[in-house]
């Protein structure tokens, strides 16, 4: 049938409204039928998210086979066939997406952020939305189609269930490209299926490299293990009530702000007129300013030195210690972010008519009362921001912050173990692993391909639920983060994967849906290369292929 040419939307508007007014008892009564089919469908996915996809088709054929012989009856106003045909499938999508993704949790219906959905619109084609005035036009481009799904639901196949690729099969289409000399002279791969958990290609797997930032997987899932995904960093402010000794008492969030537009993050700004506020009601406009780091313990200083990469790794500092206004990538730091932060709230207390004394280091008493306070997003939050972009300034935090809570010694040590012991809870296989930071940028640290796909895949399970921001953080190829600039065609928006890149070092680990629908995790690791560019580039080519790939 030949679809004549869309209309401009206000061209249109009659029809599709008259078509709602039309169709809405019968897809109400659509929706009674095969609301039983959807809760069933809903109940298949929380016990396992590897079998969403598969228990979703029987409810779509369901919902179709019930809508059509109403449709078939509705006197249709012409012509419409192109909006009949999109509006119903719109709305049996809709409602099956709304219960798929309230099982399945942090994900849309295709397991892709709106955010990084609507990029896709914009970037991939060639008109873009349309905002009420390029439809009529002649001159302006037309609105651009919704972008298709970049990600399909977690585990299983969007059609039928397509059995696993096989070893055999995977291995004749990663292993040349494996063997390229562009990844060095050491390279560990593996690829697991996420629905079974079962291994199904290994090239040294087990066999322990430096993971550069793939190390943040790992402090992602033991942070979120240890404190729960919705656990805030507050930064308070106390007073000492007999000395009048004002304390900025840091609680580890760098992702503090003193910017006048803070969104989401918790703010300087703010914490400082609250505190102004309460001063004021006590009678008091001059105190001793000081400031508790106490939080922490042992040397702030990464045993990389000073380097744009991170700031001093303290509990109190603002905007990561930045400053040049930036919030991701290298920047300048300051030499002692605690300092910095008290010296920069001393200043929003005199705009408020407070007076202070020049802030010193110090430590609040029990005895100190609580004036004001302020908290960071959830927990989960802070791990999506830290892997999108590999937040190296997060990433140390979200580890002391798991010493903290597993009462080991908040330094580098402690830290390195807290993340070993709740990864050993988990049952992630550890051996061939060594944690000296949370970062990834110390090359002591060492991971296995094998650790890495067992994050990935734990992060999944419908057993753990509080670790999804591990897959809902990771960089989309070609739209986000680290991968933004990445696979400009081939897998964009179909990978998603952590990357990790320091001299001689590139891996890349994360997740991808093959041609079959299967979610598989991998881990490919590269050491001993010679070229950044060079390496990355194999990297993405061998997940571009097990993208393309059913390999069976």
């Amino acid at each position: 049938m030949v679809v004549p040419e869309l209309r401009p939307w206000r061209a249109a508007r009659p029809h599709v409204t008259r078509f709602v007014n039309a169709v809405r008892p019968r897809l109400a009564r659509a929706t009674d039928a095969v609301r039983p089919g959807l809760t069933r469908a809903a109940d298949a996915v929380r016990p396992s998210l590897a079998r969403t996809a598969a228990a979703v088709k029987p409810q779509v054929t369901r919902v179709r086979r019930a809508v059509e012989p109403q449709l078939a009856r509705i006197p249709w106003p012409k012509p419409v066939g192109p909006w009949r045909y999109t509006a119903v499938a719109t709305t049996a999508g809709l409602a099956l997406a709304a219960t798929v993704a309230m099982a399945a949790g942090p994900w849309d219906s295709s397991g892709q952020r709106t955010a990084e959905r609507d990029r896709v619109t914009a970037l991939e084609q060639p008109g873009g939305a349309d905002h009420g005035g390029s439809g009529t036009s002649a001159q302006g481009p037309r609105p651009a189609p919704s972008a298709p799904s970049v990600l399909a639901g977690l585990g299983g196949s969007v059609g039928s269930p397509q059995p696993a690729p096989t070893g055999r099969a995977l291995g004749a289409v990663l292993e040349p490209l494996l063997g390229e000399a562009a990844l060095g002279t050491r390279r560990t791969a593996a690829v697991v299926d996420v629905a079974t958990g079962k291994r199904l290609f290994g090239a040294g797997a087990d066999a322990g490299q430096t993971p550069a930032s793939t190390t943040k997987l790992a402090t992602a899932v033991a942070a979120l293990s240890a404190l729960g995904p919705d656990h805030r960093l507050t930064t308070r402010v106390a007073l000492e009530p007999d000395t009048k000794e004002l304390v900025l008492v840091g609680g580890g969030d760098p992702t503090l702000t003193a910017s006048e537009d803070p969104g989401e993050w918790a703010s300087l700004r703010e914490l400082a007129a609250d505190t102004a506020s309460a001063l004021k009601k006590r009678g008091i406009t001059k105190v001793t300013l000081s400031y508790d780091t106490s939080l922490y313990a042992g040397s702030q200083m990464h045993p990389i030195g000073v380097n744009d990469n991170l700031a001093p790794v303290s509990p109190l500092m603002n905007d990561e210690g930045r400053t040049d206004g930036s919030t991701s990538g290298t920047a300048l730091r300051v030499s002692d972010p605690a300092a910095a932060a008290t010296q920069l709230f001393a200043k929003l207390l005199a705009l408020q008519n407070i007076t202070t004394s020049s802030p010193g280091p110090s430590k609040a008493t029990a005895r100190a009362q609580t004036l004001a306070e302020v908290s960071s997003p959830p927990l989960s939050a802070l791990v999506e921001r830290m892997l999108t972009n590999s937040d190296n300034d997060i990433a140390e935090a979200l580890a002391r912050q798991t010493a903290v809570a597993t009462k080991e010694r908040a330094d580098f040590e402690g830290a390195g173990k807290a993340i070993r012991t709740q990864l050993r809870k988990l049952g992630i296989p550890l051996t061939g692993t060594a944690f000296h930071d949370g970062s990834g940028l110390d090359r002591a640290d060492r991971l296995t391909a094998d650790t890495l796909t067992a994050l990935l895949v734990k992060a999944g399970s419908a057993d753990h639920p509080e670790l999804r921001a591990v897959l809902t953080g990771l960089p989309v190829a070609g739209f986000t983060g680290t991968l933004a600039s990445r696979y400009t065609d081939g897998a964009a928006g179909v990978v998603r994967a952590k990357t990790g890149t320091l001299t001689g070092v590139n891996t890349l680990a994360g997740t991808v849906v093959d041609q079959d629908g299967r979610l598989l995790a991998f881990a490919f690791m590269a050491g001993g290369t010679t070229s950044a560019p060079a390496a990355q580039a194999a990297l993405d080519g061998a997940a571009t292929a097990l993208a393309g790939c059913g390999c069976r």
